[in-house]
């Protein structure tokens, strides 16, 4: 099991939880953040932080918000909109930076 962010970050980007996660594992897209599944050390360091709640274990996701589950894990393992390659593994969001870019579920998502 690891931490998902969930609908109520969408268009909010308030980036605590990017601060707060210790392995550096939350990556920011355009409309949302997104954690790695992969290195995700499931500490919670993040959840208590998110001024919105927007961060749940995947079990744990509000109803309504189930495919958020999968557009997390889709961001890191299918090629994003205008790319060829999927993200992976980076090992860190940091030398990374901002995509700016969102799967396209959450491109396209409406409140």
């Amino acid at each position: 099991m690891t931490f998902v962010i969930g609908a109520d970050c969408v268009d909010v980007l308030d980036r605590a939880c990017v601060e707060e996660c210790p392995i550096d594992c939350i990556f920011i897209g355009d409309r949302m953040a997104y954690i790695q599944p992969d290195e995700c050390i499931d500490c919670g360091a993040c959840e208590p932080v998110c001024p919105v709640e927007a961060i749940h274990y995947e079990d744990d996701i509000p109803s309504g918000q189930e495919q958020f589950v999968d557009e997390n894990a889709r961001f890191f393992h299918e090629p994003l909109p205008g790319r060829t390659v999927a993200l992976g593994q980076p090992g860190g969001a940091t030398g990374v930076g901002v995509l700016g870019v969102d799967t396209v579920y959450v491109r396209d998502y409406q409140r």
